[in-house]
């Protein structure tokens, strides 16, 4: 037998407890999404939750988990008895791997059989193995988008809908969805985002004593789990009866008039698009009165709700970090909280100060002893702080992070002067002319120029982003479904048939009739209907588009007024970044200076991580041209190992000129049957053109620094003249 490790023996973790327990009590809370670095225990509590939710009664045989007392019409393995006796088991953990294909997620239909024998055969998916239980996927912001809408639809819907070719079966699928993702890893896009409920944002305690207290707790846990676990027993027992009783009280609770008009007014506050937020901060709310054993939502209430409801919804664009305004929360809540129905009690019991039965909300014994009998020195029995944080309290440690703006001068996005949101490329964010030119001429000093006179690096300010034209790899590929280049995918414009090579998925319905009808006769049709076999069967070929790999190959030298080609070269690789975060890509980032090159950002899809990269990068130094394009074209090997299917566009950022080490052509000549898009810095009234030679010599368009906003055209042409 399995141990689970104990929910009220996780440490901390304050925030992500009360989230997981209000959508234990409410699944209209419309889910957790998990944010924070590895080693966290995100996927350790969220086994632990699971083993405290109630027991489900449901229908035997069935294999969607109906429950006796209201089984569902639609349910493909029915129908049912009303009132039949039914059988009790465990709410069910299912956990969605991040390969998963879409079959393996809502169920598969198999249409040969439908059509040929008439046979509506159905598999049941994960969806489905979910229903009353809970659906855990780790690394969601890792998964196909088009598998995040159908698992973020099923969630909010209650229904799955499985349909191939005017063949369609649904079943209900309700569930506590909980996603975890490491934010280095890649973001979702704000679409998917806004269809979780509720956010946390985790991290590893800082505090000595509680990270010793962890290491503790899992060492006597992997040494004796059952002994562990039955230390804690009196605890969860508690803690699952108190989300059982919450549960029974969610549909008594009432949201006066007055609190719902304080949750419209600081989601309207906040400027959250659409009321999505408000909807789950009422339902929050709510199953957080419940939890306190209340019949009445309060200030309180509210506060807990909108402290974990609206965070992720404040996101204007990738590079906003996520975050709430604590004091403007407070002040929006104190401003209304006086507005009260005439039948509200002022003296509704304040959150945590007892659980339903009376007895300390946290689980722990009433002399506030251990489990093991020792008094709390450290943390609580449950696992919080022991300033009473857990899942019963609504006021977590605050999150004192402001907004960030990627301009390292103080530009704020949305505020551009420029028409269109566009700013120039090579214009800083201040307009500091003098600023500017100053350090175009510490630039000119060759070596000495990786310092200024005070000995400090040189380090390139940042414009606000810009929104870039569509950049495209010439040619038809079959990668990662995305939304740059053109590539055969699942999804995506009809543009032929085929026969299948296994298991028909997507049907051609139209080309399989006709591949059917010349042999009707021979094959004895006497009445309606064709008579099919199966190599009548053709799928479907599609059209769509592909996420990419775009990388920069940056010269960061001394020469040729290096701030100003690094302002417009970094505000040029964020605008992309954040391009590349929209259409599904990977950006990265190789600079050379001085004697040699280095990968100053590796392919990555994550926005936050690529712009902290380009924040702090500096310049000077002579210029190691081939040093460059040997460490652009390892980058390129290595990655296509990783992915060989993700095609590579090269940017090269240079003069063309070579001051330090290396055979330019024999680099270069690593670079063969990559497409590549040289950018000309050169400047000044005398030009030598050594760009433009290194571009006819790697095959490549050439295009000027002022033009590099325009790459996206410049590409196209490219793919035409290929």
């Amino acid at each position: 037998m399995i141990v689970t490790y104990p929910f009220s023996a996780v440490v901390g973790l304050t925030d992500l407890k009360l989230a997981l327990v209000l959508n234990a009590v409410s699944p209209r809370v419309g889910g957790v999404l998990v944010r924070g670095e590895k080693g966290t225990a995100k996927s350790t509590i969220v086994r632990a939750l699971a083993a405290q939710l109630p027991a489900v009664d449901v229908v035997p045989g069935c294999r969607f988990a109906c429950d006796p007392a209201a089984p569902a019409a639609e349910c493909p393995d029915g129908p049912h008895e009303p009132g039949a006796e039914g059988i009790i088991r465990s709410a069910t953990l299912v956990e969605l791997p991040v390969g998963a294909s879409e079959d393996r997620l809502v169920g598969s239909l198999d249409v040969e059989r439908a059509l040929t024998e008439g046979v509506k055969a159905f598999e049941p998916g994960l969806l489905a193995a979910a229903h009353r239980g809970v659906l855990y996927v780790d690394e969601v912001n890792l998964l196909h988008d088009h598998l995040v809408d159908l698992l973020l639809d099923a969630a909010a819907l209650g229904m799955c809908y499985v349909e191939r070719e005017s063949v369609s079966v649904r079943h209900a699928a309700r569930f506590l969805l909980v996603g975890t993702m490491n934010p280095e890893e890649g973001e979702l896009r704000p679409q998917l985002l806004d269809r979780f409920g509720l956010t946390v944002e985790v991290k590893a305690s800082r505090e000595p004593a509680e990270r010793a207290e962890v290491v503790r707790r899992r060492l006597a846990f992997d040494a004796d789990a059952e002994a562990f676990a039955a230390r804690w027993a009196r605890e969860e027992a508690a803690l699952a009866a108190r989300i059982a009783e919450a549960r029974r009280r969610v549909p008594g609770v009432r949201l006066p008039d007055a609190r719902l008009r304080q949750i419209a007014t600081v989601c309207a506050a906040f400027e959250v698009d659409g009321l999505r937020a408000d909807l789950v901060t009422a339902n929050a709310a709510i199953a957080h009165a419940a939890w306190q054993g209340r019949d009445r939502v309060t200030t309180d209430d509210v506060r807990a709700a909108a402290r974990l409801s609206l965070p992720h919804r404040r996101r204007r664009d990738p590079f906003d970090a996520p975050g709430l305004d604590e004091e403007l929360l407070e002040e929006l809540l104190e401003r209304t909280s006086g507005d009260d129905d005439p039948d509200d009690d002022p003296d509704d019991e304040r959150p945590g100060t007892s659980g339903p039965d009376g007895s300390p909300p946290d689980g722990s014994s009433p002399d506030g002893s251990s489990p093991d009998g020792s008094p709390h020195d450290g943390p609580s029995a449950d696992g919080s702080p022991s300033d009473g944080g857990g899942p019963h309290d609504s006021h977590g440690p605050h999150d004192d992070r402001h907004d960030e703006r990627l301009s390292d001068d103080g530009a704020r996005d949305g505020q551009d002067d420029q028409p269109g949101g566009r700013v120039p490329p090579g214009a800083g964010a201040q307009d500091g002319a003098g600023q500017e030119s100053s350090a175009e001429e510490a630039g000119e000093s060759g070596e000495s120029g990786d310092a200024t006179r005070d000995g400090a690096l040189r380090v390139a300010g940042v414009a606000r982003p810009y929104r870039v034209p569509l950049l495209e790899v010439p040619g038809i590929g079959e990668g990662a479904t995305g939304r740059r280049s053109r590539s055969r995918t699942a999804h995506g414009k009809g543009t032929g048939a085929r026969r299948p090579s296994g298991r028909v998925h997507d049907l051609h319905l139209g080309a399989t009739i006709r591949a059917a009808a010349p042999y009707q006769r021979e094959r004895g049709r006497r009445g309606p209907g064709l008579v099919l076999r199966g190599d009548d069967l053709r799928e479907v070929v599609r059209e769509g588009r592909e996420g990419n790999l775009v990388l920069f190959a940056v010269d960061a030298s001394g020469s040729m007024a290096a701030r100003k080609r690094m302002t417009a070269v970094k505000t040029a690789v964020l605008s992309l970044l954040l391009d590349a975060y929209q259409r599904r890509d990977k950006v990265g980032l190789v600079t050379f200076r001085g004697s040699g090159a280095e990968v100053a950002l590796p392919p990555t899809s994550s926005v936050e991580a690529g712009a902290a990269r380009l924040r702090t990068l500096a310049t000077g130094g002579r210029t190691p041209l081939a040093a460059g394009l040997v460490r652009a074209a390892e980058v390129l090997r290595v990655e296509r190992l990783r992915d060989p299917a993700r095609r590579p566009l090269l940017v090269l950022v240079t003069d063309g000129r070579a001051t330090a080490g290396g055979d330019v052509d024999r680099a270069a000549a690593l670079l063969e049957g990559t497409a590549v898009v040289v950018v000309d810095c050169e400047s000044g009234p005398v030009r030598l053109g050594l760009a433009v030679r290194l571009a006819a010599r790697l095959r490549a368009r050439l295009v000027p620094l002022d033009g590099l906003a325009d790459l996206g055209s410049v590409v196209r042409d490219y793919r035409k003249a290929s």
